[in-house]
């Protein structure tokens, strides 16, 4: 059974890095400071593992490709810009 990006945000090891970046981003958002309301934490590229045909997990990005944004600043950035793939 193939399990959803969704539900790999409720792993164990997602909620643990989350944590991490949150704390490293000193639970603000990156972009416009604001530390109230929901913040999510943003894949700033996608890396996809061609000879798998799938996507890295969620948990195994490097932290520095991963950071704070509030809800707002996140579907904004969602609607302007197309998040990058790389190709390993």
């Amino acid at each position: 059974m193939k399990v959803t990006y969704g539900e790999k945000l409720f792993d164990p090891r997602w909620l643990e890095k989350k944590k991490r970046i949150l704390a490293r981003d000193n639970n603000r958002c990156v972009i416009c400071g604001k530390s109230n309301g929901k913040l999510c934490i943003h894949h700033k590229q996608y890396h996809f593992i061609k000879r798998l045909e799938t996507h890295v997990e969620p948990w195994n990005y490097e932290d520095k490709y991963l950071v704070t944004l509030c809800e707002s600043c996140h579907n904004r950035g969602h609607y302007r810009y197309q998040v990058p793939i790389k190709y390993i």
